[in-house]
């Protein structure tokens, strides 16, 4: 499940490249691991993965997922949150809202304000 909705963000953005899709399943081939030791965390795979994979294409090529919600100013990368938990989102801080559920940046125009 965490692989299928972090490669439908990556689609949505069009970075869906075949290095980029084996950063996805090498995140997912080591978080396998960490989920078989702590199996209550396995909710919280989606996120760790969309952490791993932004990680990883930050050092290669830049920040990933851009924020679609700011018009103006320095481009930004949205972020993960909550960082270790269930039901993930990418988030604009500085924006303050919730621009979409991990897997779903295809229909992100805006945002909601985060709580």
């Amino acid at each position: 499940m965490a692989r299928a909705l972090v490669l439908a963000d990556l689609a949505a953005r069009e970075v869906a490249e075949a290095d980029v899709v084996s950063m996805v399943e090498e995140s997912v081939a080591q978080r396998r691991w960490w989920v078989e030791q702590w199996p209550e965390g396995a909710s919280f795979l989606s996120g760790l993965v969309a952490q791993d994979v932004q990680d990883a294409l930050l050092e290669r090529y830049g920040r990933w997922p851009l924020c679609p919600v700011c018009g103006s100013g320095d481009p930004h990368a949205l972020e993960v949150e909550p960082e270790l938990g269930p039901d993930p989102h990418w988030v604009c801080h500085k924006a303050g809202v919730k621009v979409a559920a991990i897997g779903g940046l295809g229909g992100a125009a805006g945002g909601t304000r985060s709580s």
